[in-house]
């Protein structure tokens, strides 16, 4: 026997399951520039420049919060997620990325919510001032005191300024 109705179309598995929203997507892929992509994850974040491809797209440099404690003396014991943290993981992708030549890019916070001041905007902060070029206003981006570290602890400014000194050595 044959079922009879109006026949349903599945959407996308990564729309189904909430992880893409392909709306904004496609407005982010039009601009043509890489995006800086920023994840956060249970554990730690992920800051990536990222290029359009027809088969995939490309990472064009990546750091996580594994890297801040591999390579640049973040410690061990400290968050890989906290505001700091993603504001030195921005910073050290945009080095990373202004070294191999790329210069601007678009912000992807994907399904995130875009809250003045969250570790999105803090990790954006790093990138802008490492130099990448990234459109933003000025309000959205935590102040100096955040992203150094001071509403954590007091032991942790010192820490921010040791591995962004780490990164800016590793980078020229």
């Amino acid at each position: 026997m044959m079922a009879h109705g109006k026949s349903q179309r599945l959407r996308m598995k990564r729309r189904r399951n909430g992880q893409t929203d392909y709306r904004r997507r496609m407005k982010l892929l039009r601009g043509g520039a890489p995006r800086a992509v920023v994840r956060v994850s249970n554990t730690q974040v992920t800051c990536q420049l990222a290029e359009f491809g027809t088969d995939g797209d490309r990472i064009l440099a990546s750091i996580t919060g594994k890297t801040l404690v591999d390579s640049y003396s973040w410690p061990l014991d400290a968050s890989r997620k906290s505001v700091p943290a993603c504001y030195l993981a921005g910073y050290a992708m945009a080095k990373a990325a202004i070294s191999a030549g790329h210069k601007e890019a678009v912000l992807d916070i994907g399904l995130s919510a875009s809250s003045s001041g969250s570790r999105v905007f803090s990790a954006l902060k790093g990138m802008v001032e490492a130099g990448l070029e990234i459109p933003h206003g000025e309000t959205v981006l935590p102040d100096d005191e955040r992203s150094a570290g001071a509403h954590i602890s007091e032991s942790i400014s010192p820490t921010v300024e040791v591995s962004k000194k780490a990164i800016e050595g590793a980078f020229e």
